[in-house]
């Protein structure tokens, strides 16, 4: 697989992510308190809230690695590990377009 191949997967994670954002911004929206949801129903919506929240924040950090990845992709240090400096290995670039770590140094 070309590099070609890999910036055109890694543009179509930028996609999906982006997509995610806006979907996750959606839920996000402040619960009106004179809504007359229950207050059962109410909590239940804080707490959805607050999950949605914590995946809006994953899903921006994942979108600001993947550009970070996309940036690196025409350059000499494309594909390799940050800390240890070792290629990272194509299956794992192709399943996490957004990794920056190899396994090892991941864990």
């Amino acid at each position: 697989m070309d590099k070609a191949q890999v910036k055109q997967t890694i543009l179509d994670e930028i996609s999906k992510t982006e997509a995610s954002i806006i979907h996750y911004k959606e839920l996000t929206q402040p619960i009106a308190p004179n809504d007359a949801i229950g207050r059962v129903r109410r909590m239940d919506a804080i707490n959805n809230k607050t999950i949605n929240e914590a995946s809006l924040r994953q899903a921006e950090h994942k979108l600001k690695t993947l550009k970070i990845v996309l940036s690196k992709i025409d350059g000499n240090d494309f594909g390799i590990c940050l800390k240890c400096k070792q290629a990272i290995p194509l299956g794992r670039i192709l399943i996490r377009p957004e990794s920056l770590l190899c396994v090892n140094c991941a864990r």
